[in-house]
């Protein structure tokens, strides 16, 4: 049997930001910005208690809370402390997976420091990062990392939480299918239309009838209902996909300044590409109108984009597809996806001789 452990940073951007400003320590803190369109990237637990929450707009979370602070984000430093933390936990486990800057899995059935109980390694590792990096972090412990992500948002902020083989059954049947990973507000409101309102519901559905209504997706959710979960932690998580988005301070409706602005993240998509030598074939254009209606147009070419020109004049003809004419646009995104390893070099241009008879 696995011993996985899931270990989830608390309001990690937010608690950087107060650690780094004493100024900031105790008071209600959102990283993000308070113009008029901004988006809270992330709230400080003083925040979180009157109801600010991550991608909640500006807006709102200052009508929640109009003592809020914000600050702009760090993503430099939150990348360099994330790695810090990733160093953590590689003195434990080769087998760490990653899931964002935030989070990861453990698995320390094997570990470096050759200690039996998965709970006193979880004590460790949090107090490692207290006193390394002045950061407070949450863990959750079973034997597969569907209980092991739940029983890490049991008792946060600076949480440990152990669901123990014998009782993984009874405590999943107990939840609210809300606290099921990978059940959102979406999802969760169509079983609450099915009758299903907790994990003791879902157990009593069959797998057909999950299919039938969740796709493939209820395979999982039939699985999870029993406490199952047979994936390995994967320190080798490939990433599906990289992109960049952009929220607009005023909604656009002229669409010469609509293809500028996807110059424009285009632009940042493509260095994100460079950087992480992630050449995928399919393009992905996001459009939001100022109702929130969201679309997407997807176009995947014969082989890996590894010429900006390319992705730029795919990306551009995308959009006149799109009917812009009707509503405003709010957001604009676009994404790269299906990435292959070793794609062929950038075209060169040749420079041609003319030979001139004297």
């Amino acid at each position: 049997m696995r011993k996985i452990i899931h270990i989830d940073m608390d309001a990690f951007y937010a608690s950087i930001e107060q650690r780094d400003f004493p100024e900031y320590r105790g008071r209600p803190l959102a990283v993000g910005y308070a113009e008029a369109r901004g988006v809270v990237a992330a709230a400080s637990y003083e925040a979180r208690r009157y109801g600010v929450r991550s991608a909640m707009p500006s807006k709102t979370a200052l009508k929640k809370c109009p003592g809020l602070i914000f600050v702009s984000p760090r993503f430099d430093v939150y990348g360099e402390v994330s790695n810090q933390i990733m160093e953590i936990f590689l003195e434990y486990t080769d087998l760490v997976e990653p899931l964002s800057l935030d989070e990861a899995f453990l698995d320390v059935t094997e570990n470096h420091k050759k200690i039996s109980s998965a709970t006193l390694l979880a004590k460790e590792i949090k107090q490692r990062i207290k006193e390394t990096i002045g950061l407070t972090a949450s863990a959750g412990i079973s034997y597969n990392k569907f209980l092991a992500k739940i029983a890490s948002d049991y008792n946060k902020p600076d949480g440990l939480f152990v669901i123990h083989p014998n009782d993984a059954e009874k405590f999943v049947e107990s939840l609210e299918i809300e606290r099921f990973y990978g059940v959102g507000k979406v999802t969760a409101e169509k079983m609450h239309r099915l009758g299903i309102h907790s994990g003791n519901d879902l157990k009593k559905m069959s797998e057909s009838f999950l299919v039938q209504h969740f796709g493939k997706a209820g395979y999982t959710y039939y699985e999870n209902a029993r406490a199952k979960d047979d994936r390995e932690v994967n320190p080798n998580r490939i990433r599906k996909s990289i992109g960049a988005e952009n929220t607009f301070d005023t909604d656009l409706v002229v669409s010469t300044k609509m293809t500028i602005e996807l110059y424009h993240i285009a632009r940042r998509t493509w260095e994100r590409v460079e950087d992480k030598q992630f050449y995928g074939r399919t393009i992905t254009l996001k459009i939001k109108y100022t109702d929130f209606e969201t679309i997407t147009r997807n176009k995947t070419l014969s082989a890996p984009i590894n010429d900006f020109r390319l992705f730029w004049d795919t990306a551009k003809e995308m959009l006149k597809h799109i009917d812009t004419s009707q509503k405003k646009v709010r957001l604009m995104g676009l994404s790269i996806s299906h990435h292959e390893e070793n794609p062929p070099p950038p075209r060169e241009a040749i420079q041609l001789e003319l030979k001139f008879k004297p």
